[in-house]
């Protein structure tokens, strides 16, 4: 189950079936970022795609000798184009392909304005969502729900998403999810609903076990995409944000001009596929490896490597370096941004209060640790209302629970209202009251054992301590013992072996940390096969989006002050 692989097949398909001949590309906004995560341009290049064009682009020129091959979602805008497309051709045969699932009557109007007879074929390709890495995929959708429900239009999407995914694994599952999320059980009909109606694309050769799809809801680990990230694809993502595999540097002081924006793409790039689920120190000790084998080959310019600044300095002083190694000069440049931003905003030591936040069980220390933390002007105000959010979600009926007084520490540290706010935003948002699960006490004398040991371990893991709740739900799930009364299947039927081939999605948006979560456990678990997918990949800031997006932060004012109902939504 690899889903870059199953978009990169599409694409491929879509430029043999054309046959031999120069060709446009012609897709829409979205698809446009579906191909560009499995393809670079050059690689495109060279199978005779010479041109890549905007559906809703208005001055395209007329090309009859181009062949064109329209990739574009099924949507009634994109119909509308290529009904005016069609009324007057720019090239000389159209080869149409959607990523998705399309109307008869759509197909019977773009006939009727085939006049001359232009379309080749039309054809149903079912890369219709982000395939990130192999194993995680995304719908890039921010902000998916209104208070607890869906937003309709999003809805319709992921839908079409999800069920995207599985055409193009070739997958039937049995659905399971969430049964504290009334999102997640509204997602599992509409897929269910879709794999009745269009039963006959689903039929696949059937394997002993049947797959299986989990869906989840992000309300019910609010607390993994809180923290601080210190792996390299997850870090980056934290702390510089990657967009459809694109890094923005161009805030980075002194960067040079080719690389305002980098490619970090683990297709084609072996730096980035070896080392993106490595730690922070491993990386710089990596790149310096790299750098130093380079010299090696240069006895005559021998220069000591003994810090980021100094890589900095020999990747500029080397024209002829940068050329060999574009590679090595990028990660240089972001590997040197992180650790300039990890010591500028001191993000050691909050992370390290985070992760005893999130992991350890002793209110008044982390009580202690948050208040000196808020006291450090190094601290931004960002990372101020990231402790106390996980203080408030940790310790929200804790006894001694000093949340106002830590609101009061945010107030003298100058932390802007919006941040505040969001601390109860945050609480209304993923609380005791809404989750489904119990995030923070070890359940049973394993768990306590295993917490007991994790401690023993020292200094070294302490900014990894934390593993997402998604790695416990899964860890049940393979072994055969997530509750059903908990995770209730959609229809009769339940699954009796327990199952291999597992698609997870997370409503409200997966993180990097739950990927590494299912890179590991596909690693080092023979037989099961997991795939992970979201609304969208969060960071911390785009997860206080969504929280802001869901409208849940205007009532949580009187929330705060009204009497806690029982939690009898499980």
């Amino acid at each position: 189950m690899n889903v870059v692989f199953a978009v990169k097949q599409y694409v491929s398909k879509m430029i043999e079936d054309s046959g031999p001949g120069m060709k446009v590309l012609v897709m829409d906004k979205e698809t446009t970022g579906i191909v560009s995560m499995v393809y670079t341009q050059s690689e495109i290049l060279q199978k005779e795609v010479y041109l890549f064009e905007r559906i809703d682009s208005p001055n395209r020129e007329i090309m009859k000798h181009l062949k064109a091959i329209c990739f574009l979602r099924p949507t009634k805008e994109n119909v509308d184009y290529l009904i005016q497309e069609l009324r007057r051709p720019k090239y000389s045969i159209y080869f149409i392909y959607f990523s998705n699932v399309i109307s008869k009557s759509d197909v019977k109007s773009l006939a009727e304005a085939d006049e001359q007879e232009v379309v080749a074929e039309v054809q149903e390709f079912y890369g219709d969502y982000i395939a990130v890495n192999p194993h995680l995929f995304s719908l890039n959708i921010l902000g998916c729900c209104q208070g607890r429900n869906w937003d309709p239009a999003q809805l319709s999407r992921t839908t079409q998403g999800l069920t995207a995914v599985l055409l193009s694994l070739k997958k039937c599952p049995m659905i399971r999810y969430q049964l504290s999320s009334e999102a997640a059980k509204r997602l599992a009909e509409c897929v269910k609903q879709v794999i009745t109606k269009e039963y006959e694309l689903f039929e696949f050769r059937r394997t002993e076990v049947p797959p299986l799809l989990l869906i989840l809801d992000r309300c019910d680990d609010a607390i993994t995409p809180l923290l601080n990230q210190w792996t390299y694809q997850a870090m980056v993502h934290e702390l510089l944000g990657i967009n459809n595999n694109r890094i923005d540097l161009s805030r980075v002081p002194g960067i040079s001009k080719d690389l305002r924006e980098v490619v970090l793409s683990a297709e084609n790039d072996e730096f980035y596929a070896n080392n993106m689920y490595l730690n922070f120190a491993e990386i710089g000790s990596n790149i310096k490896n790299l750098m130093e084998d380079f010299q090696k080959r240069k006895p005559k310019e021998q220069q000591k490597l003994e810090s980021i600044a100094d890589m900095k300095a020999f990747v500029e002083n080397y024209p002829q370096f940068k050329k060999m190694s574009g590679t090595v000069s990028k990660h240089v440049t972001v590997v040197g941004e992180l650790s300039r931003l990890v010591g500028e905003r001191n993000l050691l030591e909050v992370s390290e209060v985070e992760q005893e936040l999130a992991c350890q069980n002793d209110h008044s220390s982390a009580l202690q640790n948050v208040k000196r933390l808020l006291q450090n002007p190094r601290v931004t105000e960002f990372d101020a209302a990231r402790l106390v959010m996980l203080y408030a979600l940790h310790y929200e009926r804790h006894s001694s629970n000093s949340l106002p007084g830590l609101m009061m520490d945010l107030r003298n540290k100058g932390v802007s209202e919006k941040y505040r706010k969001l601390v109860s935003a945050v609480v209304e948002y993923g609380g005791k009251r809404v989750r489904g699960s119990d995030l923070f006490s070890p359940k049973d004398a394993v768990a306590i054992t295993k917490q007991f040991l994790k401690g023993l371990k020292g200094i070294e893991n302490v900014y990894t301590q934390h593993q997402p709740f998604l790695h416990e739900t899964l860890d049940h799930l393979i072994k055969g013992k997530l509750k059903e009364n908990l995770y209730p299947y959609v229809g009769p039927s339940t699954l009796r072996d327990r199952p291999q081939d597992i698609i997870v999605f997370v409503i409200g948006g997966a993180t990097y940390e739950e990927a590494l979560t299912v890179y590991n456990l596909n690693r080092t678990t023979p037989g099961v096969r997991i795939v992970l997918g979201g609304t969208t990949v969060h960071n911390t800031k785009s997860f206080l989006e969504e929280v802001l997006s869901s409208g849940l932060h205007s009532r949580s004012k009187e929330s705060s002050q009204a009497p806690s109902r029982s939690a009898s939504r499980r």
